[in-house]
Order: C-alpha cells, then structure tokens, then sequence
C-alpha cells in the first residue's frame, strides 16, 4: 500500500512509518522538518494544516494518516489541532482519497459508561489540555460521512518499548489488564494501526488498543 503519514518524526509516527516500511508499504513521511531516519522510508516537509499541500502530496496514495499531536506550546491547544485535522480532511477528500487514519488519545475513552477518563479526579491537570484537544477532534471525525476514518487511542500510558505484536481491541472504553492498569508500548501500538491500515476492520469508529 501506499501510506502518507504526518507526525511522522514523533514517537508514535516513527514507529507506524518503521512498522509499515518493514511490511513492505511505500510510505512518503511528511514532517515540518522534512527528515526521517528510517531507511526505506521517504521523507518530506509539509505542515498538515495546508490542505492545498496535504491534496497535492496525498494524490495516489491509499491511505492518509495522522500522528501529529496537539501543540505543547503552553497555549490552549484546542482550537489549532482541530483546524489541523479538519485541513488534512480537506487536503484527503480534495485528493480523492477514501481512507484517513489518525492516532488519538486516550483521555475520552470511558472508565464506565458516559465517564471520560479525563474527566476524573487524579487526571494530571497538565495532561488536560492535550486530552479535551483530542476530544474535539474525535467529536470532528464522527461528522464525517464522506471519509472512512478510523481513530485509534491508545492505552492511558504508552511508552518506548518492546515489539511483542500482541494487543487487545475495544471500543470506547478504557481498557485494562487483570491489575487494571493500561497501557501499551509504542512499538505494539504501531502494530495495532498498521493491522487496522491493512484490515480496514473498523471503518468510521474508534478503537482502542493495549495488552
């Protein structure tokens, strides 16, 4: 497959080009700085938030994917990262490309029914800001009725770690294991997304991965 993927120089983004290069897709990663140091992997400089430069680089490709994260600039990220993600929808549709994935967050999957995560007590308040952005953008994607999105969050905590190629798949809720905590390494979480890239399993939906 042909894969177009922003953010990809960011923890995320570098493991889901290293993860769909090693499958053996063509993958073009578009970054600000325009540098990518997996080998197989191309490189390019584009801001997601140019429609017109999302269209142009996404014409042929099968699949547009997102790994870009909310600005950590100390400003209120919410309004920035939903235009970013409604200009790559744009620059998609305009490019005549069906397929939009992105990698979300994990503080609006629900611990119960109708409890964001981020909305309990203990939540980091520094996280907060991060997370209600990437609630408004999935609220964004759910408008979507002319773009087979999928929205992946990830466990409560992913970091760097071993590629162990397992994971679970949920819905909207929170995942954990048998000691109720969640999380996920980099590395099985870009084995997740590259499966969903390759299944088309869950058309316009969120899932969740972790262990």
């Amino acid at each position: 497959m042909k894969l177009l993927l922003f953010g990809a120089t960011g923890m995320v983004g570098s493991r889901i080009a290293t993860e769909a290069s090693a499958r053996g897709h063509r993958v073009t990663a578009a970054s600000r700085s325009g540098q990518s140091p997996i080998p197989g992997v191309t490189a390019t400089a584009a801001d997601a938030g140019d429609p017109a430069k999302v269209a142009a680089l996404a014409v042929g490709v099968d699949a547009v994917a997102s790994a870009c994260v909310p600005p950590r600039d100390g400003s209120d990220p919410r309004g920035p990262f939903l235009a970013l993600n409604q200009a790559l929808a744009q620059g998609t549709r305009e490019a005549g490309v069906g397929r939009l994935l992105a990698v979300g967050g994990a503080g609006s999957l629900e611990v119960a029914p109708g409890q964001a995560l981020s909305d309990q007590p203990g939540f980091p308040e520094f996280a907060l800001p991060e997370a209600l952005a990437h609630r408004d953008v999935l609220a964004f994607y759910r408008t979507l009725d002319d773009l087979d999105w999928t929205y992946v969050s990830p466990a409560a905590e992913i970091t760097p770690g071993e590629r162990t190629g397992r994971y679970r798949v949920g819905g909207d809720e929170l995942l954990t294991d048998e000691h109720g905590n969640s999380r996920i390494s980099a590395e099985d979480y870009a084995v997740a997304f590259v499966d969903e890239l390759e299944n088309h399993a869950h058309p316009r939906a969120r899932i969740s991965v972790a262990y």
